[in-house]
């Protein structure tokens, strides 16, 4: 199960900033303008062992009549529900707000973790204003710079210490584990009823009737592994909530007990933003992926290559990593499914291949030999050594003289030659330049 660190606050205090800081990039929007954070932005960092999915809400701006600043007010309520800790975060130069206080209320029911950060203290002067931030009545209070990172530190170890450990799970490790995930109602809790052979999971045509992650053992046919649906009956009341949240957030729980996903798509819509976005989570984790195009029984005037076609599209729109089993399905229909489930025990098989250090220097020293790595600055570049790393995912290490200077365009020459020599399809393998 992942640490969700749901970042809190109202406009303009430095949620983006922290965030930025947390991840060691820049990937959220950072401006003055009051509301710039319109969604949710996840990030993955690790702080003392422990590994947090960080999630940068929109501002929280209370009793809007404006639509956008509704929607924020929305998203920072479902991330409280969400996070299993949480980082309010408030600015020292303006003094507790209003709405500082509106939101510590809401924060102060909630028995989940809570650590104020009070933002901007970089001099000793906004040291000794920030101490009427205790009055919020928040016992873990942090007072920090998110800009140059002062005081982020104890902050995090405060965060590292209170989140509780992901439970150990009682699956056997051997046994191929695979996750079934995608936007609301693209059909999962459908899928998994129909290779399971009962309705284990509640299937309605709401959006969002999934919530938590179940994990199912399956021994039929021969086969045996463990299928992760998130699954669980929500009440019709709360259908109203962030769909796109529940799809993203969910899909990364399941993704911490899985080796393969399937990725299901609406084969009507087509790949839209939010499955590009999944997808995106899928590569960062390292998990194998099968895309698979539920609904296609839907789709009106299909042709004889309609199908190809489609694909085509699809791949282009995920390139460069476009190694991916894609199969067209009718769940309802019953239509391919089960070439589904031995698409992704095969993908499990290309994740867990062992390739020895011999067989890897004499192929692809081979092609090294053929087309070395050009030279940069005048230096020449040499790679005189390939072995694989003892990683869970397919990683290896290239051994050479200017590993810094190996440009990207020749680490994906080599990526696609090894796609092309050794069968990795469906899974993302990483490429490592070490000095030899």
């Amino acid at each position: 199960m992942s640490n969700v660190i749901a970042i809190v606050g109202r406009p303009n205090v430095g949620k983006s900033t922290f965030f930025n800081r947390m991840i060691g990039e820049r990937k959220a929007i950072i401006d003055d303008l009051s509301g710039v954070t319109r969604d949710r932005i996840y990030g993955f960092s690790d702080w003392n062992g422990k590994n947090f999915t960080i999630v940068d809400t929109g501002g929280f701006v209370k009793n809007s009549d404006d639509v956008f600043e509704a929607a924020i007010r929305s998203q920072v309520t479902l991330a409280i529900d969400e996070a299993e800790a949480i980082v309010f975060i408030v600015d020292v130069t303006t003094g507790i707000t209003d709405l500082d206080e509106e939101v510590a209320r809401m924060l102060r029911k909630t028995k989940k973790p809570v650590f104020l950060a009070v933002n901007k203290v970089d001099n000793s002067q906004r040291h000794l204003q920030a101490n009427e931030f205790w009055s919020l009545g928040f016992d873990n209070t942090y007072f920090i710079s998110a800009i140059t990172g002062g005081g982020t530190g104890e902050l995090l170890d405060g965060v590292a210490e209170l989140i509780p450990d992901a439970p150990e799970s009682n699956m056997e490790s051997d046994i191929p584990r695979i996750a079934i995930v995608g936007q609301p109602n693209v059909g999962k809790s459908s899928l998994t009823n129909a290779l399971l052979g009962e309705e284990r999971n509640i299937v309605t045509d709401i959006p969002g009737t999934t919530r938590d992650a179940i994990h199912t053992r399956y021994t039929k046919f021969d086969k045996d592994f463990y299928l992760i649906d998130t699954a669980g009956l929500r009440k019709k009341a709360k259908v109203h909530e962030d769909l796109e949240y529940y799809s993203v957030i969910r899909a990364v729980k399941a993704m911490d007990d899985t080796d393969v996903c399937v990725l299901m798509i609406n084969a009507v819509d087509g790949l839209e933003a939010q499955d590009l976005a999944i997808l995106g989570l899928i590569q960062r984790r390292k998990k194998g992926v099968v895309i698979l195009v539920n609904k296609w029984d839907l789709v009106e005037n299909k042709e004889t290559n309609s199908a190809r076609d489609f694909e085509i599209e699809l791949k282009r729109k995920i390139a460069p990593f476009n190694d991916i089993p894609v199969l067209f399905t009718s769940v309802t229909e019953k239509q391919r499914i089960f070439q589904a489930v031995d698409a992704a025990l095969g993908v499990w098989q290309n994740r867990q291949q062992k390739i020895t250090t011999s067989k890897l220097n004499e192929i692809m020293g081979t092609i090294i030999e053929r087309k070395p790595p050009p030279s940069v600055k005048g230096r020449i570049i040499s790679i005189k050594y390939i072995t694989q790393l003892p990683l869970f995912y397919p990683a290896f290490a290239f051994f050479c003289n200017h590993p810094k200077l190996v440009p990207e365009s020749y680490k994906n020459f080599l990526e696609n030659q090894m796609r092309e020599r050794f069968d990795f399809s469906g899974v993302p393998i990483s490429i490592y330049f070490r000095e030899k």
